[in-house]
């Protein structure tokens, strides 16, 4: 089993962090990468003129292995929502067809299917938080329902953010191929953790962030896009994205036509040097672990947990039918007010999410932190 990499951040002994799902600590690696970037800003004439597409293409390359891509395929963003906002420019749902959506999904991979509904012609389906914890069968129902408007896409997180629940893509994603609809994931809580072959998938877009589960920086996102939807329109219009604008030509303007593949979807003033650098380190070291080395690991630590606090009236959902990495504690009655807060002014670190408590850790954390959560959530409860 992959051990536990704390050593590899800046974690204090007497901090329990398990909260990944909201923010990840930066290794050191990455700080000083950082430190370094902020130098190299302050004296730009130390850049070789090799320095930018260098940067580029480091992170793109990062980025697709990580999903088994081509980097050709993998596009610069900002954001998740930008995303979207690609995806929705590239793609249209046909008039008359339904957009599966997560109730309680984060409002990235919904929002933009509910401001384009009306005017395209076609409906946003909330696919119900089920009770049972099973969201795959939940979606697949939605899916297969008889009588409804055909599906023309799926819009959806491969893991829901706050309860930690794992929807089966390959399930999914056949479904949705057999009644030849589209299929976009939000791979924000998966990325770098779950495998994910777009090679064998094939869904239409994939989008994750680096500032949770790629111990990367904000602001850093990437976009996957099938070559099918590579002919479109750019959301925003870059000498980058075309064949040769180029401000060493003699003429600045000499061949306006796309480049021919994700490429032209990257975003403007994607030269932020200093982040993007910090992004491709941390993905490189997620990929270097590997995601099922990953996976083993924090689910050994979610099912410690689980184990552990089930004396103390806790409901959690079934191994089977949630993230290895995200563990969602439902308390009789509801949780406690303002325990959160007591347990981080123990430097314990969990989050509060739609009335349950989100346990997240990753790869800094070993058993030790799993035992002094326990050890101070039952001290709360029972205090």
């Amino acid at each position: 089993m992959l051990p536990s990499q704390r050593a590899s951040f800046d974690i204090p002994r007497e901090i329990c962090y398990l909260n990944a799902a909201s923010y990840s600590p930066l290794p050191v690696r990455t700080l000083e990468a950082g430190r370094a970037a902020v130098g190299r800003k302050g004296r730009p004439w130390t850049l070789e003129a090799s320095f930018q597409n260098a940067q580029h293409e480091r992170a793109r390359t990062a980025a697709a292995r990580l999903i088994e891509a081509d980097p050709s395929d993998i596009a610069l963003v900002p954001s998740i929502s930008y995303g979207v906002a690609t995806a929705a420019k590239l793609f249209a749902p046909g008039r008359g067809t339904r957009v599966l959506v997560l109730e309680n999904d984060h409002s990235s991979p919904a929002l933009e299917w509910h401001a384009r509904a009306e005017a395209q012609g076609f409906s946003v389906e909330t696919v119900r938080q089920p009770n049972d914890a099973d969201w795959t069968s939940a979606v697949l129902e939605s899916i297969e329902r008889s009588g409804a408007p055909p599906v023309g896409l799926a819009s959806i997180s491969s893991v829901h953010w706050s309860d930690g629940g794992l929807i089966d893509i390959e399930k999914v994603g056949a479904a949705l191929r057999q009644r030849g609809a589209a299929f976009l994931i939000d791979a924000t809580q998966s990325a770098g953790v779950l495998t994910l072959d777009v090679r064998h998938l094939d869904p239409d877009f994939v989008i994750f962030p680096t500032y949770k589960w790629l111990v990367g920086p904000y602001g850093r996102a990437f976009l996957y896009v099938a070559r099918r939807h590579q002919n479109g329109v750019p959301l925003e219009q870059t000498a980058a994205g075309r064949r040769n604008v180029r401000a060493e030509n003699a003429v600045y303007f000499t061949d306006l036509e796309y480049v021919s593949n994700a490429r032209r979807f990257d975003m403007g003033e994607r030269d932020f040097f200093i982040s993007l650098e910090m992004a491709s380190i941390g993905m490189e070291m997620m990929a270097d672990w590997g995601a099922p080395a990953i996976a083993q690991r924090v689910a050994m630590l979610t099912e410690r947990i689980a184990l552990a606090v089930l004396g103390l009236g806790i409901r959690v959902p079934e191994t089977h039918l949630r993230a290895p990495h995200i563990l969602s504690l439902a308390f009789t009655g509801g949780m406690p007010a303002g325990l959160v807060e007591r347990l981080a002014s123990e430097g314990v670190y969990v989050a509060p999410r739609l009335g349950r408590m989100r346990v997240s850790p990753h790869v800094y954390n070993d058993e030790a932190d799993c035992d002094r959560f326990v050890e101070a959530l039952t001290r709360r409860l029972r205090g």
